[in-house]
């Protein structure tokens, strides 16, 4: 893709062929094939709505929509390059260390300081579920 922000659209070997034609001129070739690049994208409905800029010969912008079956599409790449996105650390963030776990860490079943008491809720939750010693059908 020439475009540092935008779409490639990828479609099905089928859906080539039966846009014919009419597709070519906007198709451009890559390393992972035949695809379309375009600024927007809309992928809400029946069809994929593609937006491209261009210039007339004239030299006045144009924007071209092409709308094909949602069917045709085998996938489509974002290159937007408006950030960052993820997981890891920033450039020039700083970063932070986790806490050490290890041998002196606590062991996974010890009572922390923000849980209640739990033995004593359920022994107390058991005997009023119980019937009393004696009790029977009648």
């Amino acid at each position: 893709m020439n475009d540092a922000n935008g779409y490639a659209v990828f479609f099905f070997p089928q859906a080539l062929e039966a846009l014919g034609e009419a597709i070519k001129p906007y198709l451009q070739d890559g390393p992972a094939g035949d695809h379309v690049v375009c600024n927007e994208i809309d992928t809400a409905g029946a069809l994929v709505e593609m937006t491209m800029r261009g210039t007339t010969a004239q030299g006045q912008p144009v924007a071209l929509e092409l709308m094909v079956p949602t069917s045709m599409v085998r996938m489509i790449v974002s290159s937007q390059s408006d950030g960052s996105f993820g997981f890891g650390p920033r450039d020039g963030a700083p970063t932070r260390a986790l806490p050490p776990v290890g041998p002196t860490a606590a062991p996974a079943d010890a009572r922390t300081a923000s849980s209640p008491d739990r033995g004593a809720d359920k022994a107390a939750a058991v005997a009023s579920a119980a019937p009393p010693k004696g009790a029977g059908p009648t």
